[in-house]
């Protein structure tokens, strides 16, 4: 398999096209966004961080049958993927509270909530990629209403999942944002990744920051965070669990 040309670029991965017309070449990159972009630095060796653990995190949704893009990791910081069209929607399910919910709802970060909730926001760079309802979506036209359910769903049977797997190595999921995409086959799937940029976790016993919040916040190391993430994985998976 062989990598030709820049097909798309984002703020945290490239996208090639590859000798499968169905299969795309992602380049994660050293790159740290927030807040839409306006806060931005280079940290070496964060494309490996992320790649590592979003395949891994990927794998552990191809072991229990929830359909996603990933193929398999092809390198340090590349993996392949199958190509999807992309829904202009982020799914955001929320386990605690924290970031816009709480100050949305005046909540205390770190309120457990007493329901799991699931949001959907515009994939629109323009607008600041806005909160939005059913309603929109419907007016709007970005999904159908059957597809936009599989997605909810498909969204809460990862939590349920993750919750799981975070738990056994220490970590509690706050919150995190899933994008889907429509394979060739016309499967509706989980796509882009699930890494520490686009979770909120923490540490189970002392609530420490592990996420991206690190680096909004300028609290610590945003290395030495992902790095954990990835160790507590790794250590999960070579004790078979």
């Amino acid at each position: 398999m062989e990598k030709h040309a820049l097909l798309y670029e984002g703020k945290a991965k490239q996208l090639y096209t590859v000798d499968h017309p169905n299969m795309l070449w992602v380049q994660y990159k050293d790159v740290l966004t927030a807040f839409n972009g306006e806060k931005q630095e280079q940290l070496l060796g964060k494309a490996q961080l992320n790649n590592d653990i979003s395949s891994l995190l990927f794998q552990q949704l191809s072991m229990e049958n929830i359909p996603n893009h990933f193929i398999r990791r092809l390198s340090e910081t590349e993996q392949l993927v199958q190509k999807t069209t992309i829904i202009p929607l982020e799914v955001v399910v929320r386990n605690v509270a924290a970031g816009s919910l709480a100050k949305r709802l005046g909540l205390d970060e770190g309120e457990p909530l007493k329901q799991t909730i699931v949001e959907t926001y515009y994939k629109d760079d323009a607008l600041g990629d806005p909160l939005i309802n059913d309603d929109h979506i419907r007016l709007l036209e970005l999904v159908s209403e059957e597809r936009l359910l599989t997605m909810k769903r498909l969204a809460l049977d990862v939590n349920h999942l993750l919750i799981k797997h975070f738990n056994i190595c220490n970590l509690k999921l706050v919150d995190f944002k899933l994008e889907f995409g429509i394979n060739p086959e016309g499967m509706l799937v989980v796509s882009d990744e699930i890494s520490p940029d686009t979770c909120r976790l923490w540490d189970l016993d002392t609530n420490e920051k592990l996420d991206k919040d690190v680096f909004r916040e300028g609290t610590g190391s945003i290395g030495e965070a992902y790095q954990t993430i990835l160790s507590r994985l790794k250590g999960a998976v070579e004790k078979g669990i």
